[in-house]
């Protein structure tokens, strides 16, 4: 499999961790989002993926896959074991609804083409980033409100853990404060001493700047 991804790109951390968790390799083949104004729009990569979007997944089939989560549910339809999700439809939901409050409300206000267009509309600086910040936060209350008291967000590390540990990063390197967060804390702190979560974190990607 040809993973392409970019480093501090969250919804290709969610397909690391996934691979990571899952055992599988895949090659990581770098677009960089911001060089010579955004590697993912060139023809070349958009012949590709024509959102020109990462991340992108070419599988062992040579059919390429896109969008993290269709990536993810492939990923967990075709490598079952270990499994993201339990097996009680309920505690299955819960997991999900999690996943999609970081996938389709906080994480979309905030991805590099939203921001774009802030910032050609002129918004200053001072007010992209309080946007973010706001995003996030609503989101992250909601968060807190539902993930357990124990171990990662619903006990094994499982689809909500897949989502969160990204938006986290997300979150810091944005500037909110977590200190308001003590169970979404406790799973970073979880999740940074696993091997999988470990190796797909962006710290541990070649295309990181030195």
């Amino acid at each position: 499999m040809d993973l392409y991804t970019y480093y501090r790109s969250t919804s290709s951390y969610r397909v690391r961790i996934v691979l990571a968790l899952k055992g599988l390799e895949a090659r990581h083949i770098p677009v960089n989002l911001i060089q010579d104004g955004g590697q993912q729009l060139k023809p070349e990569y958009k012949a590709i993926n024509p959102q020109g979007r990462v991340p992108s997944l070419r599988t062992d089939e040579d059919q390429v896959l896109t969008q993290s989560p269709a990536i993810i549910e492939y990923l967990e339809e075709r490598y079952p074991q270990p499994a993201l999700l339990p097996a009680g439809f309920e505690d299955r939901a819960r997991q999900r609804a999690v996943a999609a409050i970081i996938g389709c409300d906080i994480h979309p206000l905030h991805n590099v083409a939203v921001l774009n267009r802030l910032r050609g509309l002129k918004v200053d600086e001072t007010d992209v980033m309080a946007w973010i910040r706001h995003w996030i936060g609503e989101g992250f209350n909601a968060v807190e409100a539902l993930i357990g008291n124990d171990g990662f967000c619903f006990g094994e590390p499982g689809l909500a853990d897949v989502y969160l540990l990204p938006q986290i990063y997300a979150a810091r390197r944005f500037g909110l404060d977590l200190a308001h967060y003590p169970k979404i804390t406790r799973v970073e702190r979880l999740a940074l001493e696993h091997p999988a979560f470990s190796q797909a974190h962006p710290d541990q990607q070649a295309d990181k700047p030195a």
